[in-house]
């Protein structure tokens, strides 16, 4: 089964979208797209199967962890 998924996320000021330039990348079982329009990042996933699917928005989700604390202790 193939997976196709779009995330979106507010960014103003682009900075979560310099923080996620180098994480785009395709790999064997998925690939990650990243890009910014109308103040929003766009990600769009394409994985092979659920697993590739699972641990591409795992590493998304860990980057926006790192942001929020990082925006908090400023």
């Amino acid at each position: 089964m193939k997976f196709d998924l779009q995330l979106s996320v507010a960014d103003k000021d682009k900075s979560l979208y310099e923080c996620f330039k180098p994480e785009a990348s395709k790999k064997d079982r998925s690939s990650l797209t990243i890009n910014h329009k109308n103040s929003q990042l766009l990600f769009d996933i394409k994985a092979k199967d659920v697993i590739a699917l699972k641990a591409s928005i795992n590493g998304i989700i860990k980057l926006l962890e790192v942001k929020e604390k990082v925006d908090k202790n400023e």
